[in-house]
């Protein structure tokens, strides 16, 4: 689908890799190292993965010359995310050749894409699972186990792991995510997701809110609800007694306590309702943030997109969650060089940023991705230089507004939920304010989890930074 992703304050992680404390301090007879690539769904998917391990006698570890065990939790989203995960399991395999036993298992959507390429023609993994499929887990590791290549990349039409408590692996200890739905409807001409997490299907309102309360009381004080597209949650019991849809979701989680943080992405334009907006508007612990990808300007590039809005009904989007929702902050994802994109369409696009001024934006060229519409139907037909000078214009005025709606936050306060230490110094703690926005103060005596007031003094162009008031 994209290539040369540009990231504005950017929460996303490239290749990370996770062990709780809590596994490392328990007895397990053997032990799992994983790496996850790509979308915030992914880590919250190795969290169900490292849930199901520890059942079967493995600890996760980070220190990679211990495993028996080697996961990578893939993105198929970027060809540069495909080319990093293809280096790093070259490398493991060097790793393999002198560990006994070791065992490279590849997860998620670049497994479900290119499962033979990966098991038969390159033979740089052992075993192979998709998305639906890591339940059998434990029976794909005894197969490999014996020396056989072992796959399942079966798509599902029920599987949501509702029933399965994921193991945090970030151990931040305060912000977290809770998955509500898997799969997708969109088939958005340039997305590869439909056909590598299957159609979509929403998971057990009341297992929703069990997970979140659990946190709540492990000490979490943020989760953000997670679904390809969250306002399209729709749940019936089995005995239809009971339906919930997402604005009624997301008042139950609310409603746990006042104390939790509630988050929530990603939302598609043409599905997030007013009755959305007001739930945010009525509970204080709702966060005023909205991701709402455009990914174009222009009608005549939405419809090759499939994206079943125009420009005219998303800016009309636009003008009622500031209506409804003043301080909403607002983020976006951008692609430029779509097939057949003029500078007419270019300049559209500039012009929607101009009028939406996002908060924070995630912005792109295209590249093609194999089996998808777009390259079904469509020539990729936009020469690379064109692409890249059209995105260096799109991510310089993004910078412009981004420094602008940083500074016109100086001098206010926000409430800021401590995550942890600054970065750049120890006396400092860093959180996020209602916004999504970073915020460094002092430490003083606060602790990580705490809410503090703070007041702006000064900025940088991704980062507020003040001190604590009364």
């Amino acid at each position: 689908m994209l290539d040369q992703v540009t990231k504005v304050h950017d929460e996303s992680r490239q290749g990370e890799a996770f062990a709780p404390e809590a596994t490392e301090n328990q007895s397990y007879s053997k032990k799992f190292y994983i790496e996850s690539y790509g979308c915030a769904m992914n880590f919250n998917d190795s969290e169900i993965v490292a849930s199901i391990l520890n059942q079967e006698g493995f600890g996760a570890t980070r220190d990679i010359e211990e495993a028996n065990l080697i996961l990578v939790n893939t993105c198929s989203i970027r060809e540069k995310a495909e080319l990093t995960v293809r280096k790093r399991l070259t490398e493991f395999n060097r790793l393999k050749k002198s560990t006994p036993g070791l065992l490279i298992g590849i997860l998620g959507c670049m497994a479900e894409r290119l499962k033979s390429k990966l098991l038969e023609e390159e033979k740089l993994v052992d075993m192979v699972v998709g998305p639906d499929a890591y339940r059998s887990l434990p029976a794909l590791i005894t197969e490999a186990g014996t020396g056989q290549k072992s796959v399942n990349v079966l798509l599902s039409r029920e599987e949501t792991y509702g029933d399965i408590s994921p193991v945090r692996l970030d151990n931040n200890g305060v912000t977290s995510f809770v998955s509500i739905m898997r799969g997708c409807n969109n088939m958005c001409t340039f997305c590869v997701v439909p056909f590598t997490r299957g159609r979509e299907r929403s998971r057990d309102a009341h297992s929703i809110v069990r997970e979140a309360t659990e946190l709540f009381d492990n000490g979490y004080r943020e989760v953000t609800l997670l679904g390809q597209n969250v306002d399209s949650y729709y749940w019936t019991s089995a005995d239809d007694s009971e339906t919930v849809t997402f604005p009624q979701l997301l008042e139950r989680v609310a409603l746990i306590n006042p104390l939790l943080r509630v988050r929530f992405s990603t939302s598609h334009p043409k599905d997030i309702t007013d009755e959305v907006l007001f739930v945010i508007a009525k509970y204080e612990n709702i966060c005023n943030y909205i991701h709402l990808p455009v990914q174009s300007g222009s009608t005549r590039v939405l419809q090759l997109m499939n994206r079943t809005y125009t420009r005219e009904w998303y800016m009309k989007k636009v003008e009622r969650i500031r209506e409804i929702l003043p301080d909403c902050g607002l983020s976006t994802d951008i692609i430029t060089g779509f097939c057949t994109e003029t500078e007419e369409d270019h300049q559209q696009t500039l012009d929607i940023m101009r009028f939406a001024f996002y908060d924070l934006a995630y912005m792109y060229f295209y590249s093609e991705r194999p089996g998808t519409l777009a390259a079904r139907r469509y020539q990729d037909d936009i020469p690379e230089d064109v692409k890249k000078r059209r995105l260096a214009e799109v991510v310089e005025l993004h910078r412009q507004q981004s420094e602008a709606n940083m500074k016109k936050d100086v001098g206010k306060t926000f409430k800021v939920l401590v995550e942890g230490t600054s970065k750049r110094s120890d006396e400092h703690l860093f959180g996020r304010n209602d916004q999504n926005k970073v915020v460094v103060f002092p430490r003083e005596n606060f602790k990580k989890g705490e809410y503090v007031m703070v007041k702006v003094d000064s900025c940088t162009s991704g980062t507020l930074i003040g001190k604590a008031v009364q």
